[in-house]
Parts: structure tokens; C-alpha cells; sequence
């Protein structure tokens, strides 16, 4: 408990002072080479670990990210933060259920999602507003009552689920602030004027902000005010993208090119002593 504390106390360390990045492991061994390079924070990723099990980002369960939670969180000395998804409820009560399971786990972070899962289904693809605040209340109280102090960060998702719309994005990251949210997060954004204008609208809120194209450099983030920034699951697509370009070369071509100057992974996890 004394380790899950200190990674909590620094972890909210880390959205006071300068910019960090907190990339995005989506198993041990790659939340263990993170560390290993000196990133002082991780975050899982919910579309990186579903990969590992061959499914599709909304098809993991409760059960399952509990437990991938408290494998990575048991994995590495660093603060770790969950990608929750959206609690894995409407229901406010059942966020405040879910969200108490998860601070058990180890995290020192979370985040809750205004994202409902039901666009395909032709339904709205973000909850209303005065249900999205009440779950981010839920995730509040949960937290506060577990006497944790996990850091909460309340996502808006407009600009990955087809409503890009930033006055929008912004009222709701205002209300989620209100509402007891620690950081603020859209993800989808990609210009720095966006960004810009998310961080003026709710200071002085700590922002996190995902970069997974190169529309940014740390730099020029740390420039703009951002505190947080998170790739998603653009680690695992690089690590997926190199795999299946070898893996077809192999059956379409029967060469084996790519198997040059590869890294010694090894090396990474045998312990010199």
C-alpha cells in the first residue's frame, strides 16, 4: 500500500510541474521497457491490450482490464493510469462500482469516457451531458471514498466518435472540471490551435493531450501549456506494424529482409546479477 500511495503523490506531482509524457504499454513487458527508459508515468491502453487477445477495443470485460490493471501496476515501480473506457457502465451507481474495483488495483490514475459504444447501432455516440457530469461525480466519489487519491481525468470523445465540434468538447471538459475531474482530456484533437484553446478554456486544469501522429513535438506541446501527453495505442501499432510487414513478406515474398539489426530483447529482461 505504501508504493501505491507514493506512486499516487507523485503521480499528482507530475500535473503541477513541467510537461511529461506517459506513453502507453499494452502488456508487461512493454510497460517494463518504458520504465526502463526513464518515462516517469505509464498509461495502459484499452485498444492495445484487446489486440493482445485478438479482439476489438470495446469487446474487453471488466474482469479482464481489472486484472490486466493490476498486472501492469504489480509490474513497474512508476505511476500507472488506466484507460477505463467509460467505466464499463452507464449507470452512474455501477461507474461508482467499477471505478472502486479499479483504485484497487494498484493505479495511480483514471479516466472515464463520455463515449456510449452504441454509433454503430445508430444510436449517440456520447452520453448527454447531465449523465456524462453524473458519472464523472460517480468516479469522484468512488475515489474519494476508497482514500486513495487515484488522479481522475474526465475524457471527452466528440473528436474520435464523429462529433468534432470544439465548443462542444470544451463545455463538457469545463463540466467535468466541476464535477470533480483532476485532468481534462479529448482526444482527436490534432492541430496545436485546438490544443491552445482547450487549455485556455479550463485553466488552469491540467490538460492531457494523445498524440499519435507527429502533429507535435514534446517541445512545442510543453510550449503550449500541456501538462500530460499519451500516444493511445500508436506504440502497439508501430510494434503491429513492423510484425505484419515481416509476417507478409515472409508469405507473399518467402524473404526474410526484415529480420536485419533487430534489437536484442533479451537483454531488456535478463537481470545482470
Amino acid at each position: 500500500m505504501a508504493l501505491h500511495d507514493d506512486r499516487v503523490t507523485t503521480f499528482h506531482h507530475l500535473h503541477t510541474s513541467s510537461c511529461f509524457v506517459m506513453p502507453n504499454p499494452w502488456d508487461i513487458g512493454s510497460a517494463q521497457a518504458l520504465e526502463q527508459l526513464g518515462f516517469p508515468a505509464l498509461a495502459t491502453t484499452s485498444a492495445g491490450f484487446a489486440w493482445t487477445m485478438g479482439r476489438g477495443d470495446s469487446q474487453v470485460h471488466l474482469e479482464e482490464s481489472l486484472g490486466h490493471l493490476r498486472a501492469l501496476a504489480d509490474a513497474v515501480g512508476v505511476p500507472v493510469n488506466a484507460d477505463f473506457q467509460g467505466g464499463f457502465a452507464s449507470d452512474p451507481q455501477r461507474v461508482y462500482d467499477n471505478v472502486s474495483l479499479a483504485v484497487a488495483t494498484g493505479i495511480a490514475g483514471l479516466s472515464i469516457e463520455d463515449f456510449t459504444g452504441e454509433e454503430s447501432a445508430g444510436g449517440e455516440p456520447l452520453h448527454n451531458l447531465d449523465l456524462a457530469v453524473e458519472r464523472v461525480r460517480a468516479a469522484r466519489r468512488a475515489i474519494d471514498d476508497s482514500g486513495t487519491g487515484v488522479v481522475l481525468t474526465g475524457r471527452s470523445e466528440g473528436f474520435v466518435c464523429g462529433r468534432p465540434n470544439l465548443d462542444e468538447t470544451i463545455r463538457r471538459l469545463r463540466a467535468y472540471s466541476e464535477a470533480g475531474a483532476d485532468c481534462l482530456y479529448a482526444p482527436g484533437i490534432d492541430t496545436a490551435g485546438q490544443v491552445s484553446a482547450i487549455i485556455a478554456a479550463v485553466a488552469p486544469a491540467p490538460v492531457n493531450v494523445l498524440i499519435n501522429a507527429p502533429y507535435l513535438t514534446v517541445g512545442e506541446a510543453a510550449g503550449l501549456g500541456v501538462r500530460r501527453i499519451s500516444v493511445g495505442g500508436t506504440l502497439a501499432r508501430v510494434a503491429w506494424g513492423g510484425f505484419l510487414a515481416a509476417a507478409r513478406e515472409i508469405a507473399e515474398e518467402g524473404t526474410f529482409t526484415r529480420f536485419e539489426q533487430l534489437p536484442d530483447i533479451e537483454a531488456l529482461f535478463v537481470d545482470p546479477h
